[in-house]
Order: C-alpha cells, then structure tokens, then sequence
C-alpha cells in the first residue's frame, strides 16, 4: 500500500500565534494561516484582534486574543495562560513594531529606548518564553519580522517632504531582530525549534498609499520590480517559513523587498 503523500505546503491542524494580527501585513496573514489549515490565535491590541475577525468572517478557525506586548509582565502571563488553555503552539509569529516618525535630531534619549523596548525587547521575552515551551516539546517554528531598514539605510530621495525619512531608532531595532533570529536558531537548533525572520520591503500602510501617491510611485520607482509589495505576498513568505517546506531553513532572513536589498 503506498503511503499518502501529504503536501509541505501546508499548515494542517497547527496551533499558530500572529502577535500584531491585526494590522495592515498581520491580517493578510491571518488570513492565508487559516486558508493553509492553520487554527490561528489572533493577537493585538485592547479590542482590535476580536474587531478584524469579526469583520473579516473569520470566526470559525481564528481565536482573537489581546496582549500589550511593552508589558513584561504581561507576556510571560499571556503565554502561561495560552498554552494552558491552548497546549504549545507550532509556530509564532510575531509583527509588532515600534517608531516614532521623529527626526535624527529631534529624538530623545527615552523614545529611543521605549521604541527598542517595544520593537526589540519585547520579541526577545515573546519569543523566548513561547520558545521555551516549543523546546521542551522538541518542535516549534517561530518567525520574527525584521525590515529591509534593518539591512540598509532609508533612501532619501524617497522621502521627499511632507514625508519624514524612517527613523533610526526603527532601523536600529529591525537590525537587532536579524542578529537575534540567528542566535536563538542557534540556541535551540538540536531541540528542533527553528527561527527566522522576514525582511519586508516597501509594503506602505493603505492610508499612506490613498494619502501619499507621490511618495508610494518614488518607492516604486527605486524597487529593481518597479511596484510596492502587495500584503498577502508577505503572507505567503510566513507559511513557507512554518511549513515543512522550510523544515530545514532556520537562522535565515527572508527579504521580501521585490530585490530593494539588492542595489
């Protein structure tokens, strides 16, 4: 009797988290987690997860759940409660960020750290905490997002005024999330627990690109493809990531910049 080939492609029956799964990339994703077979543990600020499933009709199959990830406190209980109720998910997600749209000059000694702690520290409490739940099991997938502004610095014939060009301390924390995916691959590697991270390119929020066209053609224009990133083509990158299909990749940062790293 021949064996049932089952695609790699897939995320059939896997527990996943997507921390910031209600923002602009965070729902796309959401979404294509769920159309892959994932049951998805939607996560984000006060109300806004149960807001986006409920408007998006994604009831059956997406848990919304809310979490303030500058609490230390509150991550560390968050997970203990999840994987309670839950049990240890196959993979995290985690999109949170923090910016302050500030100038070089104009940014204070607390912004810079209260962005870091946000963009930076927090990842590294998530994501250990829930790693180390994956690690005792002996699997686990966990996809961190970083920025091409983590790579390189921001062009500044793109951010022509009303525009402010991305601030350091945002670039600043991306970098730091790189170096941190390929230490904790490194880390938990023989417990099976893989990690990396995705670099996304010029994907502007939907308001800026209704608000700002000029600024999303100058993006356009100095991306080798000549168009921005649409959201579910990050989307597609998170599945690979967690899928069987990257089941041997970890440590590694994924740009999906339409090549703007590669200039």
């Amino acid at each position: 009797m021949s064996k049932e080939i089952i695609p790699v492609f897939h995320l059939r029956n896997k527990l996943i988290w997507v921390v910031g799964g209600a923002g602009y990339l965070g729902q796309a994703t959401v979404i294509v987690l769920k159309s892959a077979g994932a049951k998805v543990i939607c996560i984000d600020l006060e109300e806004r997860a149960g807001a986006f499933v409920r408007s998006a009709g994604l009831d059956a199959g997406v848990i919304p759940a809310t979490l303030d990830v500058k609490n230390g406190a509150a991550i560390q209980q968050f997970v203990t409660d999840q994987v309670a109720q839950h049990g240890v998910p196959d993979g995290l997600v985690n999109l949170t960020f923090g910016s302050t749209s500030k100038k070089l000059e104009e940014l204070s000694e607390k912004e810079f750290d209260e962005v870091n702690h946000t963009g930076l520290t927090a990842t590294f409490l998530l994501a250990r905490e829930t790693g180390v739940h994956m690690a005792e099991r002996g699997s686990g997938s966990i996809v961190l997002f970083s920025s091409m502004y983590g790579s390189v610095s921001p062009h500044p014939e793109a951010y022509e005024a009303p525009m402010n060009k991305n601030p350091i301390e945002y670039g600043v924390g991306k970098a730091g999330i790189i170096q941190m995916t390929r230490y904790l691959a490194v880390h938990w590697g023989k417990m099976n627990v893989r990690c990396n991270c995705i670099s996304p390119g010029p994907f502007p929020h939907p308001a800026v690109q209704k608000n700002n066209p000029a600024f999303v053609e100058r993006l356009a224009q100095l991306s080798p493809m000549g168009r921005i990133g649409k959201a579910e083509e990050v989307a597609g990158s998170v599945v690979f990531l967690l899928s069987e299909a990257a089941s041997y990749i970890t440590g590694h940062n994924l740009c999906v910049d339409g090549g703007w790293t590669s200039w």
